[in-house]
């Protein structure tokens, strides 16, 4: 399969996001990196995961910062492999829509239109994959690279991982949080017996790290609001507790990583 399209989604209604979500999550061809309504937290997205496309809600009335000052930041940040900017917004007025694109917009889709959705957004992008691949692709031969060696690959996934993780709560203090990133990128590598693998490489028994990786799992589905946990874990939980075990929870996280490997 052709590599997906990876996106980041900079928006702060919560509606809209949980439909952009559950539209990507039925794709193959599209992976969604990150969902943020933070400016500054979306300019470290694309510096960290070097997504292909960002969509980008210029008023985030509902979080922090703005798209024209996000647009601003990222222009002087001079990345060689900028991403390509789909702006939606309410604002009609020609004026701000020149000056985003001063800063490096490549489409504008105002949400008052009458075609507007998600869906269409979406598919707009879809339809320029290829294109916006091949940019990337040409950018990365100028700089006498084909493609990014694999250690860069995998630092850069695992720094997802590591985001992904930080979206559902699992914190930075959780003994298992560090065991859960190595399992993940373990099993996203094609290769099985994480914990066992894990176990041996912290000097810890299989028990002692299953049970570190269950016990951030769970304090995250007991302190997170239900929102924010399922729109960014949209996997089915087949747990009675409604909290997904440790299998199911490494599984979902290296299937969303697997295409990008």
């Amino acid at each position: 399969m052709d590599k997906p399209l990876t996106v980041l989604l900079v928006e702060d209604d919560q509606e809209e996001c949980k439909s952009f979500v559950r539209l990507i999550d039925t794709m193959e061809d599209v992976r969604l990196i990150g969902v943020t309504n933070n400016e500054t937290k979306a300019l470290e997205y694309v510096k960290d995961h070097l997504p292909d496309a960002v969509i980008l809600d210029l008023e985030l009335h509902k979080g922090k910062g703005n798209g024209i000052a996000f647009l601003e930041a990222l222009k002087m940040m001079h990345m060689k492999l900028p991403p390509y900017i789909l702006v939606t917004t309410h604002n009609i007025s020609r004026m701000t829509h020149d000056r985003v694109r001063q800063e490096g917009t490549d489409f504008i889709m105002v949400k008052s239109q009458e075609d507007y959705s998600t869906k269409n957004v979406i598919e707009f992008l879809r339809s320029l994959k290829k294109t916006i691949h091949e940019s990337r692709k040409k950018i990365l031969q100028r700089n006498g690279s084909d493609e990014e060696s694999p250690h860069d690959i995998k630092k850069r996934l695992e720094m997802r991982v590591t985001a992904e993780i930080d979206q559902i709560g699992i914190s930075p203090k959780a003994l298992g949080r560090n065991y859960l990133i190595d399992a993940i990128m373990h099993r996203a590598d094609g290769q099985h017996g994480q914990v066992s693998a894990i176990a041996k490489k912290y000097s810890k028994t299989e028990a002692s790290v299953e049970r570190a990786m269950q016990n951030a799992i769970n304090k995250a589905w007991s302190t997170m609001h239900p929102d924010d946990l399922l729109l960014h874990y949209t996997a089915r939980i087949h747990s009675d507790k409604a909290v997904p075990t440790v299998t199911e929870f490494i599984c979902f996280y290296a299937n969303k990583l697997k295409t990008e490997y």
